[in-house]
């Protein structure tokens, strides 16, 4: 007998009939003979409808109240998942996120998971029950109830996944795993069989929308192999693991697994700061207290003992960045803040790009001879990013998904 933690996106638990496919599955684990804990997110666009009605009765609405707020989308979807496996006869118990002992910091809205302790989903499971945990929420300190940022059912489940030694963690959503590149996007994109944990972060940060980054982060910390696969077919999925065990199965890591792109993007620009020193430390200082996560940077050559300063922000944190930019700018006397929301993020990754040159001149290659300009570059060991002009995106994933023959074998 195994222990399998089950996480269902919100998507697979949109209405009654989506429901009852999840219940069964669910339920199906449970008859071969496994003990099951199952994570569900909000029902749907459920976060989504929540966030839009406190927009309308608030400009600034308090983060423990967002969080008291958002925490009920899941709280939905267990008692309605567990009332469903209660009808086809099967013992089962709802549990929110501090019931099943999971506690976190004070961090409203984006909290990170301290500890958890599993006795009372372990008891549970000893006395039979079919365990329904919801996603993305913990208790913090204070006692309140918060949550763990978007996508946070995939850590719930994955660190419940650690806490329990569980055998299998597997992650379902409306695709059958993840794919060389988003398959909306390019028809021909080919599903992987595996990938390191290293390139689904990295997928996970430039990005693909399969996993939460923060997840892929706690499964590399503790082991936790992620099975991510679709509700709606019973077709394996892609296997997260760790590169060892990828060498192991194939001699040769691909040189690029994947292709991935990040609409949600905006460059700023500080025009004409004074060069010298301090100043990098001060602005990026002044961002990272008010929450703000920079992706890329550039900065220009000094001209007459002045430089400007480019980088990019993810577009939900456009307006606190620049009010922000605003008061720093005439902190230093700079002479302008200008926002582009125009632009997006084309990536490539690959673990073989550790032991392979060339992959970026290939990458550049590609996208110069499309006529596609590179406005930023950012590089790791196993990626490579670009900002290019939104409106040449699209012809960029196509161009480097095929120049990378990353296509599916017809």
């Amino acid at each position: 007998m195994g222990l399998v933690v089950m996480k269902f996106g919100g998507s697979s638990v949109a209405d009654a009939d989506k429901m009852k496919v999840v219940a069964r599955k669910i339920t199906a684990k449970k008859n071969a003979g496994n003990k099951v804990v199952a994570v569900v997110s909000a029902p749907g666009d459920t976060t989504d409808d929540l966030l839009e009605m406190a927009e309308k009765v608030s400009a600034n609405p308090p983060a423990r109240e967002m969080d008291m707020l958002l925490a009920t989308g899941e709280q939905v979807s267990i008692s309605l998942l567990a009332m469903t496996i209660d009808a086809m006869g099967e013992k089962v118990v709802s549990m929110t996120g501090p019931q099943a002992g999971i506690t976190a910091d004070a961090d409203y809205t984006r909290a990170k998971i301290r500890k958890i302790d599993p006795k009372k989903v372990k008891a549970q499971l000893a006395k039979g029950n079919i365990v329904i945990v919801a996603g993305f929420q913990a208790a913090n300190p204070k006692g309140d109830i918060t949550t763990l940022g978007r996508g946070g059912s995939d850590l719930t489940a994955v660190a419940l996944a650690a806490a329990l030694e569980a055998d299998s963690c597997e992650i379902y959503s409306d695709v059958e795993g993840v794919y060389t590149t988003d398959p909306r996007a390019v028809k021909n994109a080919r599903k992987l069989d595996y990938l390191s944990y290293d390139e689904m972060l990295e997928m996970a940060g430039s990005g693909a929308q399969v996993l939460q980054a923060r997840s892929v982060e706690v499964a590399k910390k503790f082991g936790v192999e992620i099975h991510s696969r679709s509700t709606f077919s019973d077709n394996v999925g892609t296997i997260i693991t760790s590169e060892e065990k990828i060498r192991r199965k194939k001699m040769e890591a691909l040189l690029v697994s994947a292709v991935t792109f990040d609409k949600n993007q905006v460059k700023f620009t500080i025009i004409d700061l004074p060069d010298i020193p301090g100043v990098a430390a001060k602005i990026f200082g002044k961002l990272a207290k008010i929450g703000v996560n920079v992706d890329m940077i550039i900065q220009s050559a000094a001209v007459d003992k002045k430089n400007d300063i480019s980088f990019t922000v993810s577009k939900q944190d456009i307006k606190k960045t620049q009010l922000e930019l605003d008061k720093i700018a005439a902190e230093l006397k700079a002479s302008n803040v200008v926002a582009d929301e125009n632009v997006a993020k084309v990536s490539v990754v690959g673990i073989g790009m550790r032991s392979n040159a060339g992959v970026a001149a290939q990458m550049f290659e590609i996208l110069s001879k499309k006529g596609i300009n590179i406005e930023m570059i950012s590089t790791s060991e196993i990626k490579i990013s670009c900002i290019v002009d939104s409106t040449d995106l699209t012809k960029a994933v196509e161009y480097l998904h095929d120049g990378f023959k990353l296509a599916k074998k017809k």
